[in-house]
This record gives structure tokens, sequence and C-alpha cells, in this order.
């Protein structure tokens, strides 16, 4: 599928470019962004470099993986990254981290809706899935705003940046 840009009242959801990569990395140095989510630690410029060069574009390339970046539309100061990705056939897994600085502002719910309905609109969706490991309230909290129903802690799901196994939270949408 070719990458798409949204619109929201504050933000622009694009796909990232090689412009992109200091505001990747300079968010990945976050100890919440390098707990939480899949990034290597330590989290390198060369790292932020192959994922706005190689892998987010891939995602879009093999129409399984379509991550959009945040953008303020008063500053343009990345507010974060966004995805959905496929999981199984008509089920997609919602994803996003937050830049520190921007968070505590909406702009996190305000992207994920934005994703989702261009979800329910564009690809053959009947699950959106949310997961976060237990203990990231704050990824809790948006997913609640927007809507998923919180089904279930999986024990020891994952292996976190830690090296240790950690319980992980997990909750959907379905097709209204």
């Amino acid at each position: 599928m070719d990458p798409v840009t949204l619109e929201t009242g504050r933000l622009v959801l694009r796909p990232f470019g090689p412009g992109d990569a200091d505001a990747v990395y300079d968010a990945c140095q976050d100890k919440d962004i390098q707990f939480y989510t899949p990034v290597p630690v330590p989290f390198g410029r060369q790292d932020a470099e192959k994922r706005v060069r190689e892998e987010w574009p891939q995602g879009w390339a093999g129409d399984d993986n379509y991550i959009l970046g945040a953008f303020r539309k008063d500053t343009s100061a990345l507010v974060g990254s966004y995805c959905l990705t496929r999981v199984s056939r008509g089920v997609y897994e919602l994803g996003y981290w937050a830049v520190k600085e921007q968070r505590g502002r909406g702009y996190t719910v305000e992207a994920a809706r934005a994703l989702c309905d261009w979800g329910w609109a564009t690809l053959d969706v009947h699950r959106i899935e949310w997961w976060a490991m237990t203990g990231n309230t704050g990824s809790r909290a948006v997913a609640e705003r927007l809507g998923f129903t919180v089904e279930g802690t999986l024990r020891n799901r994952g292996i976190a940046n830690d090296g240790k196994p950690h319980d992980w939270w997990v909750g959907a949408l379905v097709r209204p």
C-alpha cells in the first residue's frame, strides 16, 4: 500500500522520512521508551536511520505494518510514532510511543484515534488489539480513552529490555 498522510485538528500524521532520524533518535533516548517498547538499548543514531530509511518504509511496501509519525501543526515537532500492524486476517495491533516532552496533552489519543479510524475505513479489520507491559499506565490510559476494553493480563508474556519476563495487559476494539 502507498503510505498515507492523515490530519487532525492539531497534528499531521505522515510516514517518517530520512530527515526525521534525529528526532527519532532523540525521542528514543527516553528510559520509558527503551523499557516499554522493543527498541535496541542503547538506541544509537544508526538505529534511528535504519528505521526511518528501511524498516518503516518496508512495512508500507509489505502491506502489513503501517507506521506514521505524528507532528504538531504549530511547531512541526515530533509527537510520537503510531502504527497498525497486521497480527492475522482482520486483526491488527495498535502500537505507539510518545516523545516525553509531548506527553499529557492529548496528542497520543488524537493520533491513535485518527490511525484507528483510517484502519476501520481502509483495511479489512474486525479487531484492533492493544498490548502493553503492566506498569505502563500511560499507555493503558490512552487505550481506555480510545474505548479499548482491557481483556486481561498475560503472565510473563514477554522479555523486556531488562532481560526479565513481564506480564502484559491486552485489550481490544472490535468493529463498531
